[in-house]
């Protein structure tokens, strides 16, 4: 009897080969965002979205409050089409739908405009031609002029820009605006003039008015506080040391304005406490409360 004849083996030409999956390389190896998680494709490591924490562990009243302001003001102005809208009760239904949902339109295209002015913004840090459709978007116009006169007024020098961050020892991780150096920045925050900080930019609310909310120090206090982070060769490197200060530019259409944010060891803390907050709202709290209880059968012996 042969080798290849023995029990429990197989011969060469029936031999199963395993399946291999190729080594992520390059920028294939930059952990992407997906439902709510970041997987490390080197280690297959799960860290849990930043922004999802915050989300989850720290919601924002006033955003419920927009909404039914809002809600109320898109129904006042709508007032027409919902009365005709009304006449039968498929067209009640589809009224309701419509207008239940007008938030989350408005979200959305606030998100568009986010999405779009942080597209420009990168493409202006790393020298990259602009993409067309967004140069010719009246809408992005004054955006882009008011960005420009930022980094120039402001003296910005940009070191990175949306580079993903992570701490596995914390389990989560992010994407991060930039880190940028300022002089006159940090002359007013009386640190040294290479002093590395942390940037963030919010488009939405009003100028001078909302718009910057607290929740951006639990945000760029994690960004902070990452070990990791990811080149865009894919390399992944030890997060440099950044102040205890970041800072918010909201950008708007009718200007912006630059806003120091807290963002140090306190309120990292409060950052891992909303981290609990948001695993008891998403996992913990669906399982506390159990079905309701049956009075036992009982027998006319055990009664008495």
């Amino acid at each position: 009897m042969t080798a290849t004849e023995l029990p429990g083996h197989m011969a060469p030409a029936t031999r199963r080969r395993r399946k291999t999956t190729p080594k992520p390389t390059g920028p294939d190896r930059i952990p992407q965002p997906s439902a709510g998680w970041y997987r490390d494709p080197v280690t297959g490591e799960k860290l849990r979205r930043v922004t999802t924490i915050l989300d989850q562990g720290c919601p924002n009243p006033a955003l419920m409050f927009w909404a039914a302001n809002f809600t109320a003001q898109t129904a006042i102005d709508s007032l027409p089409q919902l009365i005709a809208g009304s006449r039968t009760s498929a067209e009640r239904e589809e009224s309701y739908d419509w207008l239940r949902k007008a938030h989350i339109r408005r979200k959305d295209e606030r998100a568009e405009v986010g999405g779009a002015v942080h597209t420009l913004i990168e493409s202006r840090i790393l020298d990259n031609p602009v993409p067309a459709y967004l140069l010719n978007d009246p809408e992005l116009v004054p955006f882009v002029e008011h960005f420009l006169r930022f980094v120039a007024e402001w003296e910005i020098e940009f070191e990175a820009s949306e580079m993903v961050v992570g701490n596995p020892d914390e389990g989560y991780a992010g994407t991060l605006d930039y880190l940028f150096y300022s002089r006159l920045i940090a002359r007013l925050l009386g640190v040294p003039p290479r002093t590395l900080f942390a940037g963030d930019t919010k488009t939405g609310g009003e100028l001078g008015v909302k718009g910057v909310y607290a929740k951006a120090a639990l945000q760029m206090a994690a960004y902070r506080r990452a070990k990791v982070c990811w080149l865009r060769d894919g390399s992944r490197i030890e997060m440099p040391k950044v102040h205890s200060t970041g800072i918010v530019l909201h950008l708007r259409p009718e200007g912006y304005q630059v806003f120091p944010v807290e963002c140090g060891d306190e309120v990292f803390k409060k950052f891992l406490t909303t981290r609990d907050m948001a695993d008891w709202s998403s996992r913990l709290s669906k399982t506390v409360i159990g079905e309701p209880l049956m009075l036992p059968a009982t027998t006319l012996g055990e009664a008495a």
